[in-house]
C-alpha cells in the first residue's frame, strides 16, 4: 500500500515540480523524497505538515492517508491484521470517547 506517496508524487507531477525542487523545499535528500514517492520510506510527520502546504492538501484526509499506510506496514504480513485492525479501531473509539 502507497496511497500517501502517490499522492504526493501525482500533485507534484501537476505543479510540473521536479523531484529535487520538491526536495529541497523539505530539506531532504532526493533519493530519500523519491523512496517516499514509491512507498519504500515513510515520510517524517513534520514532512507531512510541509507537504500539505506546499500542495494545500486536506489536512485530515492526508494525515490519515498517511497514517493508514503507517498501519499497514506494520501489519500487512501477519496473519490476523484483520482482527488485530477491529481491535485496534474499538480502542481508539473507547479513548476518544473517554477524552471528550
Amino acid at each position: 500500500m502507497n496511497k500517501f506517496g502517490n499522492l504526493i508524487r501525482t500533485k507534484r507531477e501537476k505543479q510540473d515540480m521536479l523531484l529535487r525542487h520538491l526536495s529541497a523545499e523539505l530539506d531532504i535528500d532526493t533519493a530519500q523524497m523519491s523512496k517516499i514517492e514509491r512507498g519504500e520510506r515513510t515520510a517524517k510527520r513534520e514532512h507531512l505538515h510541509q507537504l500539505i502546504k506546499i500542495f494545500n492538501l486536506n489536512e485530515a484526509d492526508t494525515t490519515a492517508l498517511w497514517l493508514a499506510d503507517q498501519v499497514y506496514a506494520v501489519v500487512e504480513n501477519e496473519d490476523e491484521a484483520l482482527k488485530a485492525l477491529i481491535v485496534a479501531e474499538k480502542e481508539v473509539k473507547y479513548q476518544k470517547k473517554g477524552t471528550k
